[in-house]
């Protein structure tokens, strides 16, 4: 379903704009409509945060950009808390934006595109607080071009090792 969402998106806003799209995610704004926050990058090769309101006319499937920053104006990104499982963080502009993506792991999954794209296009030092280093460097050896299966292979590690230390003979 993402897939056809990002080239839907992609056809209908992000071409027209000269933009390629690097990565949406879902945001919760408003209950009636639907929000995504996406990273993209112009043909200058400047980076945009942009808020997109999507919604329907008849059968036709609309975007409208509502809000629009440039990824140098980004000063840091806030995950609120990185020791619990919570949708929200903060984007720091000259004002604060607070956020809640649609769940944690598209939190990570935003703040890792941010943070790959600040080292490829600015290489300026953005904050990238309250979140857990190892899912968002791409020096860990967590990290993957698949990046919703990072925490499902972290599980998996942790579970392998406790099935071998299980079947381990204890010395008498």
């Amino acid at each position: 379903m993402s897939s056809l969402v990002k080239e839907d998106l992609e056809k209908k806003l992000f071409k027209p704009l000269s933009q390629n799209l690097y990565e949406f995610i879902q945001i919760e704004l408003s209950v009636q409509d639907r929000y995504y926050l996406c990273v993209s990058v112009t043909k200058n090769e400047e980076v945009k945060i942009i808020i997109v309101k999507h919604y329907r006319i008849g059968l036709d499937e609309k975007y409208e950009v509502t809000k629009k920053w440039s990824l140098s104006d980004l000063q840091m990104i806030d995950g609120k808390e990185a020791d619990t499982d919570n949708p929200f963080f903060d984007l720091h502009f000259k004002k604060v934006y607070s956020l809640e993506a649609y769940s944690c792991a598209s939190k990570y999954s935003f703040a890792r595109t941010v943070n790959k794209l600040n080292h490829a296009y600015l290489k300026k030092e953005l904050q990238i607080v309250n979140f857990d280093s190892t899912y968002i460097n791409d020096d860990s050896i967590w990290s993957s071009n698949n990046k919703d299966c990072l925490v499902l292979m972290r599980i998996c590690f942790y579970a392998f090792n406790l099935l071998c230390l299980s079947l381990c003979p204890l010395p008498l």
